[in-house]
C-alpha cells in the first residue's frame, strides 16, 4: 500500500516562497511518476508539475518560471519549490503518485497567499 504524506504548506504573502515536500511510503517511489495538484474552492484540481522516474518534468504554464519540482529517491521524497507567489496560487496542493496504471494521492495541503 502507497501513503503520501505532504507537508509544507501555509500562508504567506504574495512574493514570498514555499517549499511542498511529500513522502511516500511503500516500495514505488523510485518507479513512478510524481505530480503536485492543486484546488482551489469551487474550481476542478490541475495538474502544477510533474516528474518521471527519470527525472524529466513538466511544468503548468501559469507557474513556469516560479515553480519548481524535484525528487529525492533516496529520501522517497518529492518537492515543489514555489517562489513569487501569488494570490491565485491559493489552494489545496496535493502529491499525486502513478505507479502501473494507479494513482495515489496524498490528503493535501493548504497553501494561501494574501495581496
Amino acid at each position: 500500500q502507497v501513503q503520501l504524506v505532504e507537508s509544507g504548506g501555509g500562508s504567506v504573502q504574495a512574493g514570498g516562497s514555499l517549499r511542498l515536500s511529500c513522502v511516500a511510503s511503500g516500495n514505488i517511489f523510485r518507479a513512478a511518476r510524481m505530480g503536485w495538484y492543486r484546488q482551489a474552492p469551487g474550481k476542478q484540481r490541475d495538474v502544477v508539475a510533474t516528474i518521471t522516474s527519470g527525472g524529466t518534468t513538466n511544468v503548468a504554464d501559469s507557474v513556469k518560471g516560479r515553480f519548481t519540482i524535484s525528487r529525492d529517491n533516496a529520501k522517497n521524497t518529492v518537492y515543489l519549490q514555489m517562489n513569487s507567489l501569488k494570490p491565485e496560487d491559493t489552494a489545496v496542493y496535493f502529491c499525486n503518485a502513478e505507479y502501473s496504471g494507479s494513482y495515489y494521492w496524498g490528503q493535501g495541503t493548504q497553501v494561501t497567499v494574501s495581496s
